[in-house]
C-alpha cells in the first residue's frame, strides 16, 4: 500500500475517534430540564353534612354535624352551605332525621324536619295519615318488623264453618313505628317486639284498615323486601272504601260483610 493512502486512512481513524470521545463528553454534560405543571384547585365552599350515622327519628346536635369542603361547581340545589346559612350548627340542633342520614352525606333540607317535640308528626309526608293497629309476636312476622320497613296488611277472618278467608286490604306501606319506638333499638339489636305498629298511610288507606278492624278476627302484617320501596304504597281494598258520590256513607259491617247506606238512606229509616 503506497505511503499516501496508509496516512490518509490513519487520519480517519484517529479523526472518528476524536469525534466519538466528543460526543460522550457532550451527552454526559447534558442537561434535562423539567417544567412542572401548573394544577388549577376548583374553587370550594363549605357544606354541611352528617359527622355520623343517622337513623330515622335521631335528633341533629353539634356533634353530628360538621363543615365540608365540596367542590362549588358540585352543589345541588337542596344542600346546606356556609354561605346561605352559617349558622346552621346552631340554628338545627335538636332538627329531627326524616330518612336515614350516612356519615360524610350532605344534609339536605328534605331529609331533616322542624325541631317540634311531635317527632312522629314530623316524619309525616304531606297528606299522609299515621295509624296504629295492634300486633303480636304471631301477627307481626316474629318481632322482626323494624320501623322503616315495608309491609303488606292481611286481613283474616272467618268464614263459613271452619274456614278463614284472608285478604290483603293494604299494600307496601310504610312503618313508622314500633310501639314507641321510631328507630332501632339503642342496643343495636334487630327486632323489635310490640304491641302497636304505626303506619303511613293514605286517608283512603285510613278508612280501609277502620272497617278492617272491625272485620277481622286478626290482622296480620307481612314484611317485603327493601327493593319494594319504590314500588307504589297507596293501593286498598276498595270494596272497603265508602262511596264515592261525595254523599256521607254509613258503613254496617254484619256476618262479615259490608253493607252500605247514605246519608238519605239513613235518614228515610229514622
Amino acid at each position: 500500500m503506497k505511503p499516501a493512502r496508509l496516512i490518509i486512512l490513519a487520519v480517519a481513524v484517529v479523526a472518528a475517534g476524536m469525534a466519538g470521545l466528543l460526543a460522550m463528553r457532550l451527552s454526559g454534560n447534558k442537561t434535562v430540564i423539567v417544567q412542572d405543571s401548573v394544577v388549577e384547585k376548583e374553587p370550594t365552599i363549605d357544606v354541611l353534612v352528617s359527622a355520623k350515622n343517622l337513623p330515622v327519628g335521631a335528633r341533629l346536635d353539634e356533634t353530628s354535624m360538621r363543615w365540608m369542603p365540596w367542590p362549588e361547581g358540585s352543589l345541588v340545589d337542596g344542600f346546606i352551605t356556609s354561605s346561605t346559612r352559617p349558622d346552621a350548627l346552631t340554628e338545627l340542633t335538636g332538627v329531627v332525621v326524616r330518612l336515614p342520614v350516612f356519615e360524610g352525606e350532605p344534609l339536605r333540607r328534605e331529609k331533616i324536619a322542624d325541631s317540634s317535640s311531635r317527632i312522629l308528626s314530623a316524619l309525616l309526608p304531606s297528606g299522609k295519615r299515621a295509624v296504629s293497629t295492634e300486633i303480636s309476636v304471631a301477627t307481626g312476622a316474629g318481632g322482626f318488623i323494624l320501623p322503616n320497613d315495608r309491609v303488606d296488611v292481611i286481613m283474616v277472618r272467618k268464614g263459613d264453618g271452619d274456614n278463614f278467608l284472608t285478604e290483603t286490604v293494604l299494600s307496601n306501606v310504610r312503618v313508622l313505628a314500633i310501639d314507641q319506638q321510631i328507630e332501632e333499638a339503642p342496643d343495636g339489636s334487630k327486632s323489635v317486639i310490640g304491641t302497636t305498629a304505626t303506619l303511613e298511610l293514605t286517608p283512603d288507606q285510613t278508612k280501609v284498615i277502620t272497617v278492617a278492624q272491625q272485620m277481622a278476627d286478626r290482622l296480620s302484617l307481612a314484611l317485603r323486601s327493601v327493593a319494594d320501596a319504590q314500588e307504589e304504597d297507596t293501593s286498598a281494598a276498595e270494596h272497603l272504601l265508602s262511596g264515592g258520590d261525595g254523599q256521607p256513607t254509613i258503613q254496617v259491617i254484619k256476618s262479615g260483610e259490608v253493607v252500605k247506606s247514605t246519608s238519605s238512606t239513613a235518614n228515610s229509616m229514622q
